[in-house]
């Protein structure tokens, strides 16, 4: 997308723009082939083995779903029973921007204050434990799943110990952990990630590889290391409203992203954009914390705030205090240079 097509600089999120080259190309190349449906073709059995060999997990389970709350809500639900909630960081996806799907669901949402958008394991062993002591508890929502985003709504990162220690602290107390990653590619790219997809694949119950945030048009491939976690997954999935007749369509997108390591590319040049425009915000002392991958946060005076809103599309955060508002501003992989430099000019001028 070009800066002449769109009214103002794209900054307010990273599925403003189609498709990776690779993955239109992809998708081109079904032009009249006709395919099995729902995920059953050859193009979506090879992405699969793609994902299962970066996952290092040959026998996995990998279904692709229409996108990022299919996913959520499709797999928190089926890997909890009736009685039974998730835990999350307050500020987390499922718990503040996701419409109460979980809750649509029939699942209560546990949340855990967060610090810097991460829970630690020790506050899900604190949890664990007061649900455990509590002689109400046959009156109460059990614990039984942890939530996690990699990276958080913040855009920070859970490190490999973070992760392992989440990990033993959950499964010693029989919860489950799932791991969203709407936008793992710019996690896996960061320099302060130490964890990769087959750690992720090794520490998780479940976890999805972001592609609707991440270069593709559409989509999102949930990976489950244990073949046969959830019974009749396929049945579920499409119970759920998540399944695509059309599964090629998804399965094309992740064969093109999964190979040559464009997944991993695709995350190291939007995290590289993000860090240019924190430098320039904190030039100005309007960086609210360094990025760690794509997503930027500043705090600007609301003056600020509503004259480079007239000409850059950024996303409202919150208002910490009457004279301020704090944005979030978003890379992709598909963040131009140009946009990039008028968006630092501005900021400096």
């Amino acid at each position: 997308m070009s800066t002449s097509s769109f009214a103002k600089l794209p900054f307010a999120s990273d599925y403003m723009e189609s498709a990776h080259p690779s993955v239109l190309a992809a998708l081109a190349q079904t032009a009249g082939q006709p395919m099995s449906g729902y995920g059953t073709d050859h193009m979506s059995e090879e992405a699969r083995e793609l994902i299962r060999h970066a996952c290092d997990a040959p026998q996995a389970e990998v279904h692709f779903l229409s996108g990022g709350t299919q996913a959520n809500a499709t797999m928190i639900d089926v890997l909890l029973a009736p009685y039974q909630g998730v835990v999350a960081a307050d500020t987390g996806h499922v718990a503040s921007h996701e419409a109460g799907a979980i809750e649509a669901g029939g699942h209560k949402v546990l949340t855990l204050p967060a610090r810097d958008g991460k829970i630690s394991a020790a506050q899900i062993e604190g949890l664990a434990t007061q649900y455990l002591k509590d002689e109400n508890r046959d009156h109460m929502v059990m614990p039984g799943l942890v939530y996690l985003s990699q990276p958080t709504e913040l855009g920070t990162i859970y490190t490999l110990e973070e992760l392992e220690d989440i990990s033993h602290a959950a499964h010693a107390h029989g919860m489950h952990v799932y791991v969203d990653g709407a936008r793992l590619a710019y996690a896996l790219a960061s320099t302060q990630d130490n964890a990769s997809l087959a750690d992720i694949a090794r520490l998780a119950d479940a976890f999805y590889i972001g592609g609707t945030k991440c270069g593709a048009l559409f989509g999102e491939a949930v990976v489950v290391p244990q073949a046969g976690l959830v019974p009749h997954l396929f049945t579920l999935i499409k119970q759920h409203g998540a399944l695509l007749a059309k599964g090629w369509a998804i399965g094309a997108q992740f064969g093109a992203l999964l190979r040559d390591d464009l997944y991993l590319r695709i995350g190291e040049g939007a995290n590289q954009q993000a860090a240019r425009i924190a430098q320039a915000l904190a030039e100005r002392g309007f960086l609210a914390a360094t990025p760690q991958t794509n997503q930027v946060f500043a705090i600007l005076p609301n003056e600020t705030y509503r004259a480079l809103s007239e000409r850059v599309d950024l996303s409202f955060w919150e208002r910490p205090d009457e004279a301020h508002t704090m944005v979030r501003i978003a890379t992709s992989w598909a963040t131009r240079d140009e946009d990039v430099d008028a968006l630092v000019a501005l900021l400096r001028a």
